[in-house]
């Protein structure tokens, strides 16, 4: 029986899951934090934080291993590879007795399933440039939003009926799901006569060749700033939401709203994107990301939170900021490395979440009992993501002067 050809829906939800699955992941764990982190001995809350910015630190040496083995075997084998690590992985998360090996199980999880996610990017890549790719990653990223819009609701439901253990196992057959899916039904978007070798000098000639696209290397820090400064936000808002404000039993909920902003923005820049191009959306919402934490900051300095609706409304503006600048900034930064997606992806995916990590945990210690800190993040990263997209202007500008 010849299967019916996949239509371009189909592809655009196919890479969507394979994302969603670390979305899952992470976000349906929120709820239950503190809990785990009870149950393993954490005696500080702030160490729980870690096991969201650990998982992230593995989401970004992963694909170090599997972008370059992509584009020497192909795409589909290494999301094989990492969904039968996730399942390992995942084991050990339920069965650990400390903190240690609790940590060690979310590093794991992160990069099994920096394999699909990196994947995606590269099949993205493989198959469409330009605008055109933003557009399509806009549309996957839609998709992906759903996920943790509903992920901490679905956490929190299995948390009161069945226990912390069983997210992880929900996790585990959502990933076995998308696995049969995309066995039975994605092609594979790398032929044979475009794959390369793959050999210990190609992490070091693709880092050096990733170097000479100015463009590429500069997206990718600006990406890094803002993981970092949004990464803030994903570690500390269990602990915000549940103890500055004391919003347990609606966190899954408020999570989901700020959530639905960034989708919102998502879905109206693969509409815009084609019309104004990336570089014009990139520009307007950096400088949104900028005012919007500027203005908290002069409103809220000396004064402590503010209440509930008037920090949702600025979480709103700013995430709805977010909506324009991630798929944008990483189709900008794989643009001029096509020919070698898989390390491409793999590598700026490195640069980008080591930085968020690194950003992400120094800023969130200073996120005790205000949320001033995380907008003077914001604000922070926000500035200089911001001269170094003047930079790139510049440098553009020069490069293109007769003179």
């Amino acid at each position: 029986m010849v299967k019916k050809e996949q239509s371009q829906l189909e592809f655009v939800a196919l890479m969507a899951a394979l994302m969603s699955i670390a979305a899952l992941a992470l976000d349906a764990l929120l709820p239950a934090l503190d809990i785990i982190g009870i149950a393993v001995g954490a005696t500080n809350p702030a160490h729980n934080q870690l096991l969201i910015t650990l998982f992230f630190l593995g989401l970004g040496t992963g694909p170090l291993l599997f972008g370059p083995i992509s584009d020497s075997i192909g795409r589909k084998p290494v999301v094989y590879m990492g969904f039968g690590l996730f399942i390992f992985a995942s084991l050990l998360c339920v069965y650990s007795q400390s903190l240690e090996l609790m940590i060690t199980g979310r590093i794991l999880q992160g990069v099994s399933l920096s394999a699909p996610r990196t994947i995606s990017i590269a099949m993205i890549r493989d198959k469409y440039s330009g605008d055109y790719m933003a557009r399509v990653m806009s549309f996957v990223t839609v998709v992906f939003i759903i996920v943790p819009i509903i992920a901490p609701a679905l956490g929190k439901w299995i948390l009161d009926f069945y226990g912390w253990e069983a997210i992880f196992h929900v996790q585990v057959l959502f990933g076995i799901l998308v696995s049969i899916w995309f066995w039975r039904r994605q092609p594979e978007t790398l032929v044979p006569r475009k794959r390369t070798s793959f050999r210990g000098s190609v992490f070091v000639s693709g880092y050096r060749e990733l170097l000479n696209y100015r463009q590429t290397m500069l997206f990718t820090v600006i990406w890094g700033f803002i993981t970092g400064s949004f990464l803030v936000y994903l570690s500390t808002a269990q602990q915000i939401f549940q103890e500055q404000y004391a919003l347990k039993e609606s966190f899954p909920y408020i999570f989901a709203a700020l959530a639905i902003t960034i989708g919102a923005a998502t879905l109206l820049n693969g509409t815009l994107v084609l019309r104004y191009g990336m570089l014009r959306l990139v520009t307007v919402a950096m400088a949104a990301y900028v005012l919007i934490s500027l203005l908290y900051i002069v409103l809220f300095a000396s004064s402590g939170n503010p209440s509930f609706g008037i920090l949702l409304i600025f979480f709103a503006m700013q995430f709805f900021a977010v909506g324009f600048l991630f798929g944008n900034l990483r189709a900008l930064a794989m643009e001029p490395v096509g020919h070698i997606a898989g390390i491409g992806a793999a590598i700026t995916g490195f640069i980008a979440t080591t930085m968020g990590v690194a950003i992400s945990t120094y800023i969130g210690q200073f996120v005790i009992d205000s949320v001033l800190p995380m907008f003077i993040g914001f604000l922070i990263c926000g500035l200089i993501s911001f001269g170094v997209l003047a930079y790139f202007f510049l440098a553009k500008k020069s490069a293109q002067s007769p003179y």
